[in-house]
């Protein structure tokens, strides 16, 4: 951390903590009587120090008060939020995160991974690492809403919609087979209705996840009328799919689900 603050950086946090501020563009020194060089060297060198975050090239986070005795970073929430929003974007907490909120998994992830409609790839907002997965706007929704301490609502995707996305994004967030072991104890103990995970299915699933979803509801027993839902959304295709996507394409087949159940169901 900078040891101590010269008069630009002092005068900067001044006008930061007086206004409340806790982002800052290039343009909001202007008010301080600072030509666009000063302002680039103050915010450089506050965030080479580590005592602010850089979202973007010309965007800041800062912290309420100066750290003491070592460099500040933002919370995973705002810092999230602050990189969408500068997009004008829409996202929703999923994958790894999700999964742990729920309980599904007791692994607490190092990243922050969420949909959003603005942004693909890796980012870091200090100390915070994001994994975004840009989808169409359409695919957004289905979400609970969370209320950090610091008073922002942070969206997460719901219960249902997170079992659903841990079947249809099973390559990227590694969780077949372990989902289906998630739905089946979800059903069991009604944590999850059968109804809200086909809706999710059908408006965020694709075919595979289709059929892999509703071949699971019928071994649960399902009924008749929920099954008939997914069932009029399969495709005529003659193709087969592994239940578990991992191991080799062998085992008994289900006919109505296109399923080919290499593992035990």
């Amino acid at each position: 951390m900078k040891r101590k603050l010269g008069p630009l950086e002092t005068q900067f946090f001044a006008y930061t903590q007086m206004r409340g501020l806790s982002a800052v563009s290039s343009s909001d020194l202007t008010a301080l009587g600072l030509s666009a060089v000063q302002q680039r060297k103050v915010l450089s060198r506050l965030a080479r120090a580590g005592i602010i975050a850089r979202v973007r090239r010309g965007l800041y986070l800062v912290p309420p008060r100066l750290p003491l005795g070592g460099a500040w970073s933002p919370d995973e929430a705002l810092a999230l939020a602050t990189l969408v929003r500068d997009r004008r974007g829409r996202y929703q907490i999923c994958g790894p995160n999700a999964f742990s909120r729920y309980g599904f998994t007791d692994q607490i992830p190092t990243r922050v991974y969420a949909y959003n409609n603005r942004i693909s790839g890796e980012r870091r907002v200090g100390a915070v690492a994001l994994t975004l997965i840009k989808v169409a706007t359409g695919r957004l929704g289905d979400t609970d809403v969370v209320r950090t301490a610091a008073g922002l609502n942070v969206p997460y995707s719901s219960r249902a919609r997170t079992l659903v996305d841990a079947v249809y994004d099973w390559s990227r967030f590694n969780s077949l087979p372990q989902a289906f072991d998630w739905i089946r104890t979800d059903l069991r103990t009604r944590r999850t209705r059968a109804s809200d995970l086909v809706k999710a299915t059908l408006r965020y699933g694709d075919m595979g996840a289709i059929r892999r979803i509703g071949a699971l509801l019928e071994r649960e027993g399902a009924s008749k009328a929920l099954l008939k839902k997914m069932d009029r959304r399969l495709s005529q295709s003659q193709s087969l799919i592994p239940w578990n996507p991992v191991r080799p394409k062998r085992g008994p087949i289900d006919r109505r689900w296109g399923v080919v159940w290499n593992e035990r169901a």
